[in-house]
């Protein structure tokens, strides 16, 4: 049975999985700024727990501006939640919410850390070090695009 929205406009499926998402990826980078500080864990093969901090966006682009990162990352995070509480029910609203929790998360670890870095703790290979939140991010992303692809409206 699909979800209604809320009387003001917002679909509620948007809400919760960017609270869960924003949740569960706050307990598992405060985990990972306790258990992984001076040494790396390895799981299997190429996947490693290694803690580090990004300063940047992904993939660590623009470092050596923090403040002006910082800024455009909460300007996006305003908008994709302008635009993604009026998702349309199902995977436009799963796409949305988690876009949104994931872009949400990483803006409040970096503006609670000092200095304002994001925590970063998973690595695969010789890929960038990442996080749940920028996992989130990625799989709503290609949530949404596929979506739009199948010729879904994404916005009530």
């Amino acid at each position: 049975m699909p979800r209604k929205r809320l009387a003001f406009g917002v679909n509620p499926t948007v809400i919760v999985v960017a609270l869960v998402v924003t949740a569960v990826d706050a307990v598992t980078k405060a985990w990972a700024r306790r258990a992984l500080t001076g040494h790396a864990a390895h799981i299997a093969g190429g996947i490693w727990l290694r803690l580090q901090y990004n300063s940047g966006i992904s993939f660590s682009i623009n470092q050596s501006g923090p403040l002006v990162t910082t800024v455009a990352t909460v300007v996006v995070a305003v908008v994709v939640v302008a635009v993604g509480v009026r998702a349309r029910p199902g995977a436009p609203a799963l796409g949305f919410g988690l876009l949104l929790g994931g872009g949400l998360a990483n803006v409040i670890d970096r503006l609670a850390a000092n200095p304002h870095q994001v925590t970063d703790f998973i690595a695969l290979g010789s890929f960038p070090v990442f996080n749940l939140a920028d996992v989130s991010i990625t799989v709503g992303f290609v949530i949404l695009i596929v979506a739009a692809l199948r010729g879904e409206k994404l916005l009530a």
